[in-house]
């Protein structure tokens, strides 16, 4: 028995620039355990991968992460490509993984099963069902609203939300996410909608701006702390829900879990590629900012 599970793919990113081409593991899956790892060892992560990419399991496994490998015929392969203009980003896909089953996880034991989506396809309804029968279950929407056609991706609504988000304790969305599920950009709003379909917990992600947590009918603001420098977002939201459900699971408050959660994911934009601060780290930046926010004092 775990406390956190991750589910999800590993992607094989190609980042194409002007002036170089990279390729690098990515995806919600590996960026969260990467974070995890680091403060909590009962942790596993299930992913599912082709054969050619098995050495990203091999070194992930070396730094000590606990890894349930599932069966696949590919990879997730992104193409991310920037002209010289690095607002835009023209995005394909040009592999998908199999989807995620329940006959897949029905031997993986957990207290939260973390579901970290990539595509429109990676989770059914009927798995997150199953999931709740026997956990708690978490879920980060963002590729639940990514469909692919051919090799390009669209922008989707998703078909199963309701039926889907009944079992859902713990969801994750950003403003625009949020609003392709409940068609409104006003997060007081959008959160209510969301907890009417059945999320107990639901968790807006506002960047620079900080985060929203409704539950039970009251709003958790967490402010984000200022970075002293910024050099790189990438997968700074799942470094969030990293911190938050490591805390959750240790019965720590709504408030405390988004102090930690937000301090984590500050520390992984102070640096380039996945988390690798300590716990000790993220709570002295709590710590140092608690003239500014005396209740993100987590130690009594």
């Amino acid at each position: 028995m775990f406390d956190i599970c991750c589910v999800g793919h590993i992607t094989m990113d190609k980042v194409v620039t002007p002036k170089s081409e990279v390729f690098m593991p990515g995806g919600t899956a590996f960026y969260f355990s990467k974070a995890l790892h680091n403060i909590d060892r009962q942790f596993v992560l299930v992913t599912a991968i082709g054969k050619k990419d098995e050495n990203v399991v091999t070194k992930l496994r070396n730094s000590g992460i606990e890894i349930i490998q599932l069966p696949s015929e590919h990879t997730v392969f992104f193409e991310n490509i920037y002209p010289e203009n690095q607002d835009i980003r023209i995005q394909r896909v040009l592999e998908k993984a199999d989807p995620f089953t329940i006959d897949g996880l029905k031997d993986i034991h957990a207290k939260i099963f973390h579901l970290g989506s990539l595509l429109a396809d990676d989770f059914s309804a009927d798995l997150m069902a199953y999931l709740a029968e026997k956990a708690t279950v978490s879920l980060d929407v963002q590729g639940l609203l990514r469909e692919v056609r051919g090799v390009d991706v669209f922008p989707i609504d998703w078909k199963e939300k309701t039926n889907a988000l009944q079992h859902v304790t713990y969801l994750k969305a950003n403003e625009s996410e949020m609003e392709v599920l409940t068609g409104t950009s006003d997060v007081t709003e959008g959160v209510k909608i969301l907890s009417d379909w059945g999320v107990k917990e639901v968790i807006i992600t506002l960047g620079s701006m900080g985060s929203v947590i409704y539950s039970e009918d009251e709003f958790h603001l967490i402010p984000a702390f200022e970075p002293l420098q910024i050099i790189d977002a990438t997968g700074c939201g799942d470094t969030y829900m990293a911190g938050y459900l490591y805390c959750r699971a240790k019965g720590l408050s709504i408030e405390k879990a988004g102090a930690f959660a937000a301090s984590m994911a500050t520390l992984n934009i102070e640096t380039s590629g996945p988390f690798e601060g300590t716990e000790k780290e993220v709570l002295a930046k709590i710590d140092a900012a608690k003239k500014r926010f005396p209740s993100f004092v987590i130690s009594e």
